[in-house]
């Protein structure tokens, strides 16, 4: 009750311009009471003379004397007040470095509470009870306590910066609608805080997008990189296991051959690393452009909301991610290279040991297919062991299913894969145009579309019987030798491998590495267009040969 009853004296002894308690208290006509300097130093600034409590005004400056009665009831407060404890203590703490501390406190500074846009001052919980109480302090507006409260205030007009500018994207006051922004798009900072604050949502999950996307380009270059050691190792131990069973006098050999591929593969890592290290990078930087735009979102404060709008809006400017990858190196040939520079007749026994050595890893995973006769274009033949397809010059009249092709003469394998690895051999003799690989099942089959991996498409293809090349993101030409009759694909599904070989001579065509196929795979054949008779040999899916 004791403390109540203090709440209600310092109330009525509260001078409502300083928020303190009263210092030689001075009644003026109407009857309010205040500081004489506060009242003094009000009326300087401000004419004509008008109490700011009742705003009633005088036509001439009114004499101020100390209303003694005040002075003495006010002096007895400070009396008691000093002698009793702090009935706040337990609620409130001093200010800490970073928070914002009550402009009224002595030493030492209580934290605040609010600030007011009104009195440009911040107050603890104790000093804030005027601005809660005092019906004309209640109109006052209130916000989450700031520093420097100043820059709030327009340095030309000495008044606060309560409208945004559009034109000039700025916050100025009243007074400058009128001079410096007259005929300008201007609107209440409260009404641009409402406009703006739903943009924010949107660049938040823009912040988020590009975080999610450099996350899932960190793992894909992070597979790259595996992929790249798995091929190292595999080819390491290769190397290994053939120049082992020679004589001591090709080990100079081997260790050149080892050094090769552990350069390459740390050159692969080195890059891989430069790029994550970016990568994390802009992550953290939209971390904490994100950590700022959450902030933003629950504040109160349109001053600042505004001024910092603008920049958080911005998208940050970074690399752009979509096209950047980390291509492992390619192995084959190696240890050929290394072998061909020994003595002729170990060079000859090495190649034939190395050459075979890879195809015959994956001919063990050959698979027995036939040709999807519901999804072959119209002016294709099939046989009837579902084998072989050529190009006819008759279109025939087939039902319209989902699954046929109706743009290009192409032709899906009736097998279907979503895990392990599978190997099949085709019969590309005495053709001049042919596609072959695999393909997701879900690919467009109505309409034009590029064959490439974005596509759903891995495959190798030749064009004008001489032209060989990759249907990577970008046409790769490959080194293939003339006279190719037969290709082997071989697909592992979980490491994201499609990989071509030359059948006849054992040799790796091309690789596609890093695939992500999120979908069934199907072999995939296109024979095109017969072209006169020039074209017109069939493409033929063969058992693998193992001797």
């Amino acid at each position: 009750m004791a403390a109540a009853g203090r709440v209600r004296s310092e109330d009525h002894f509260l001078c409502s311009i300083c928020l303190d308690v009263f210092t030689d208290p001075v009644a003026i006509p109407c009857g309010d009471t205040f500081c004489k300097s506060c009242i003094s130093e009000h009326w300087r600034v401000n004419v004509p003379y008008k109490c700011p409590m009742c705003k009633e005004e005088f036509n001439t400056k009114p004499q101020l004397k100390i209303n003694t009665f005040i002075k003495e009831m006010v002096a007895q407060f400070r009396h008691e007040a000093q002698h009793e404890p702090n009935i706040y203590s337990s609620d409130q703490q001093a200010a800490k470095p970073g928070e914002v501390p009550c402009d009224i406190c002595t030493e030492p500074k209580l934290k605040a509470l609010k600030s007011c846009l009104m009195c440009l001052t911040s107050y603890c919980q104790t000093h804030l009870e005027p601005h809660l109480t005092v019906p004309a302090l209640k109109r006052h507006q209130l916000i989450h306590p700031v520093e420097n409260l100043e820059d709030r205030m327009c340095r030309k007009h000495d008044k606060p910066l309560e409208v945004f500018c559009k034109t000039d994207h700025t916050c100025i006051c009243h007074h400058c609608t009128y001079s410096d922004h007259k005929g300008h798009d201007v609107t209440p900072l409260k009404d641009e805080h409402e406009e703006q604050k739903p943009k924010l949502k949107k660049t938040e999950a823009e912040i988020k997008q590009m975080i999610q996307e450099r996350r899932l380009k960190i793992q894909e270059i992070q597979r790259s990189v595996e992929l790249s050691k798995n091929a190292a190792d595999r080819e390491t131990a290769e190397g290994v296991g053939v120049f082992t069973a020679l004589m001591e006098s090709v080990r100079r050999g081997l260790d050149q051959l080892l050094e090769k591929i552990q350069e390459k593969q740390r050159s692969t890592e080195k890059q891989a690393e430069d790029f994550i290290k970016e990568l994390e990078q802009e992550i953290c930087e939209l971390e904490k452009r994100s950590t700022e735009v959450k902030q933003l979102s629950g504040s109160e404060d349109h001053h600042h909301f505004v001024q910092r709008f603008t920049c958080v809006k911005a998208a940050p400017s970074m690399k752009t991610w979509t096209k950047v990858s980390v291509r492992p190196p390619s192995y084959e040939g190696t240890v050929e290279r290394a072998v061909s520079e020994l003595e002729d007749k170990l060079r000859e026994d090495m190649k034939k040991m190395v050459v075979k050595a890879g195809l015959k890893r994956v001919q063990q995973y050959e698979v027995d297919l036939t040709l999807d006769p519901d999804t072959a274009y119209p002016t294709l033949i099939l046989s009837d062991d579902g084998k072989q397809v050529h190009h006819g010059d008759e279109k025939k009249n087939l039902p319209d299913k989902p699954q046929r092709f109706t743009f290009y003469c192409n032709v899906f394998g009736m097998q279907s894969f979503s895990s392990g690895r599978f190997y099949f051999e085709v019969q590309v003799k005495g053709k001049t145009d042919w596609t072959l690989g695999v393909a997701r099942e879900s690919i467009n089959r109505k309409g034009e579309n590029t064959a490439t991996p974005q596509n759903g498409y891995w495959t190798i293809r030749l064009s004008n019987g001489k032209k060989y090349e990759a249907s990577a993101d970008f046409s790769v030409r490959l080194s293939v030798k003339s006279g190719l009759q037969k290709v082997g694909v071989f697909v592992d599904y979980e490491e994201g491998l499609v990989s071509f070989y030359d059948v006849g001579s054992s040799v790796l065509i091309y690789s596609f590495i890093g695939c992500c196929f999120n979908d069934k795979l199907l072999p995939f054949f296109c024979p095109w267009p017969n072209y006169g008779g020039t074209n017109s040999a069939p493409l033929i899916i063969t058992p693998v040969d193992t001797e």
